[in-house]
This record gives structure tokens, C-alpha cells and sequence, in this order.
């Protein structure tokens, strides 16, 4: 029995040589001597470069790339604290006139009240023995006084009170991504995007890195819900008719080789860095990636390469990042990852080593249990 071992286990280390010649097993991650060794050929399809913190600033001036959209926004600014008539407003009207002749009221009757006078498209409504009188434009208060001075002309002795329902043009559609989405009246001139979305039950949980979208007339402005929440001077005043909507981040990098998770990942913050990608990614794999060959391949439009323009020297660009030293570490922490970046953890070249030994290691300790039986 023991010599039937002794010529597998000799068999088995004739075949170390092909073990030994191939790079990594199937379906590993490349090596990066691999990749990094055609950036030295005369006719390179791509162009490499080193991330350390010299090479940083250089790289902050390059083009955007990547599919992102490029929206502004709107600065706070600070709003009357009363609302505007504006047509499609519904006005309630109740008037008093203690006169016992009264052209308005009743023997009985101490006041009348018109219920939900709607404002016209031209900004007027009709008062009886008055006419059609401009509200337009006024507030509530101003609007009373107006009706009032014109009714006193028939009637000296009456008094008007006014309340107001907004309208169309005085309310704002907060369309998704919060609790309760649906049509909300402006309350005053002051109503900022964070009242609407407090007002609508607060965001959805679900989404990944929110972003605002403000549908304004014929634009679109965007910002994230982090910017947002972060700098008060970003929570602008809304207007009547205006569109909210909150939505999941749509850009997304890539990952690949020897990380935790080969996926796509959604950002989750609006700068992500080499450091952030890698830990979404769901770090390294132990004993298998190369903490030196951590690679970020990038595809630049061909105008960033043109003559004038500061970009790299190839519309494909290969970064590298090292991350057994400080530098390497402190970079990765600041070089910014771009939306459809593919991010790849090569695999050490020291696996290939540990495979065979672990075969070797096996056929041993299989030797040995059975010289332990034989004995």
C-alpha cells in the first residue's frame, strides 16, 4: 500500500512543472504584471499611470467622464412670509353690514358669505353689485382691503373677510421617492424644497444616494439630497407649478478580479474615492489580490486627448495604485472615482506557489495517515 503512495505522490510532482508554467488557475484574476507590462510596448493600446500624490493634481484637471449628468441648481434666497393670489385660487368671502336696509343681507341676517370664488385666468373675480375686480398678484390681506374700499361705494357700512385656497399656480407637485407623494399648496412665498419633502412624509429609505430633481418651466436643476442637507445655502425657494422629484443616483463604477464582490455598484455618495470603491466592493480577497496591482481602467473622450487640451496621452487609461505604502494609501483616499470606471484587484503572483504546495501538502499528510494506519 505504501509504495501505491509514494508513486502517486511521485507522479504528482512530475506534474509541478505544468502546474508552475501556467500564470494563475482558471477563472482567477489577471495578474497585474500582465496588464501592466503592455503599458511598455511600442504600440500600447492604453496609457498607464501611477497614482501618488504628486500625480493627483494632475489628474484633477482632466475631463469628466462617464455617463453623469451635469445639472445646476438654484441658490436659497428668502421669501415674504404670505402668500399671492394667483388665478385658480378659490376665495371665500363673508360680509358684514349691520345696515337694516341692507342691499346684501336679510331682515335676519347679520352677513353673507360667497363660497369659493374662483380667481379667472385674467386675475379678476366678480363681486355682486361691484363687478369683476383685479386680485391678482395681491395677498390676502391686501386683497380684502381692495374688495372692501370697492364695496363701500354701495355699501358704507359693510366689511369683508377673506380667506384664501390655493390653487395650481400657488402649489407644487412633489412627484416620488417620499412617503406621501401628491400636490401640495404653497402656504407662503417662503416654502423651500426641504419644507415640500418634510411635508410629503420625509425620503424613502430604499433609495441609494438620493438625488433632487426641480422641473421649473422648461429646466431641469439637480442636486443630491447630501449636498442638499449639508449646506442650507442649496434649499431654494420653490414657485407655483414647480416639480419635485427624488430619484436613486444612476452612476456606477464596476468592479473586477480579486475584490469581494465582482458587481455593480451604485454610488453611494457624490465623490467616491479609490479607497470607497475598493470597500464597496467588498475589499480584497485574502491570500489571493495584490495589494500593489490595484488597477482603475478609465475611458477618456477623444477631445481630452487632443493638442491644447490637459488630459491624459490615450483615450484609455489604466491608474495604479499601490496600497502597501503610505503614499499609495493616502492617495487612494483622494484619487475620485469616476462613474463607469472599472475598478480590478489583480491577483498575486504568489498564488500559483501556494496552489502547487497545498497540492503537495495534501499528498503528504494523506502518506502519513495511512503510515500510520500500516503501523
Amino acid at each position: 500500500m505504501r509504495h501505491i503512495l509514494i508513486f502517486l505522490l511521485l507522479a504528482s510532482i512530475g506534474l509541478l512543472p505544468a502546474a508552475c508554467s501556467r500564470s494563475r488557475l482558471p477563472g482567477g484574476a489577471p495578474v497585474s504584471e500582465e496588464i501592466l507590462k503592455q503599458a511598455d510596448a511600442e504600440n500600447a493600446e492604453f496609457a498607464l499611470y501611477r497614482v501618488t500624490r504628486a500625480f493627483l493634481p494632475t489628474v484633477a484637471q482632466w475631463p469628466a467622464t462617464g455617463t453623469q449628468e451635469s445639472l445646476h441648481w438654484i441658490g436659497s434666497s428668502q421669501g415674504a412670509k404670505t402668500q399671492i393670489i394667483q388665478p385658480g385660487d378659490k376665495l371665500t368671502l363673508r360680509i358684514w353690514d349691520s345696515n337694516a336696509n341692507s342691499l346684501l343681507t336679510g331682515l335676519e341676517e347679520k352677513s353673507v358669505q360667497l363660497q369659493d370664488v374662483t380667481v379667472a385666468a385674467n386675475g379678476t373675480i366678480f363681486m355682486p353689485y361691484v363687478g369683476n375686480i383685479s386680485v391678482i398678484g395681491l395677498t390676502p390681506d391686501l386683497a380684502r382691503e381692495e374688495l372692501q374700499a370697492m364695496l363701500e361705494t354701495i355699501v358704507p357700512s359693510a366689511q369683508v373677510q377673506l380667506s384664501m385656497l390655493e390653487g395650481r399656480n400657488n402649489s407644487v407637485d412633489l412627484v416620488s421617492g417620499v412617503a406621501q407623494p401628491g400636490t401640495y399648496p404653497m402656504p407662503d412665498r417662503n416654502y423651500t424644497v426641504m419644507g415640500l419633502i418634510s411635508a410629503g412624509g420625509g425620503l424613502s429609505p430604499t433609495l441609494n444616494n438620493p438625488q433632487i430633481r426641480l422641473v421649473r418651466g422648461g429646466a431641469i436643476y439637480g442636486t443630491s439630497v447630501d449636498a442638499l442637507l449639508n449646506n442650507p445655502g442649496y434649499d431654494t425657494l420653490l414657485r407655483g407649478g414647480d416639480r419635485v422629484f427624488v430619484e436613486e443616483d444612476e452612476r456606477y463604477f464596476l468592479s473586477f478580479g480579486a475584490t469581494g464582490r465582482e458587481a455593480l455598484h451604485i454610488f453611494t455618495k457624490d465623490r467616491l474615492s479609490a479607497m470607497d470603491a475598493v470597500s464597496i466592493s467588498g475589499g480584497l480577497q485574502d491570500n489571493k489580490a495584490d495589494p500593489k496591482g490595484i488597477l482603475v481602467l478609465r475611458e477618456y473622450p477623444a477631445e481630452a486627448v487632443a493638442a491644447g487640451n490637459r488630459g491624459p496621452r490615450h483615450p484609455r487609461v489604466v491608474f495604479s495604485l499601490d496600497l502597501t505604502t503610505a503614499d499609495g494609501l493616502f492617495s487612494a483616499r483622494r484619487f475620485q472615482i469616476n462613474p463607469d470606471d472599472l475598478v480590478m484587484a489583480t491577483e498575486s503572483p504568489i498564488n500559483d506557489v501556494l496552489t502547487v504546495s497545498n497540492i503537495i501538502g495534501n499528498f503528504v499528510g494523506v502518506f502519513n495517515a495511512t503510515a500510520r494506519i500500516g503501523n
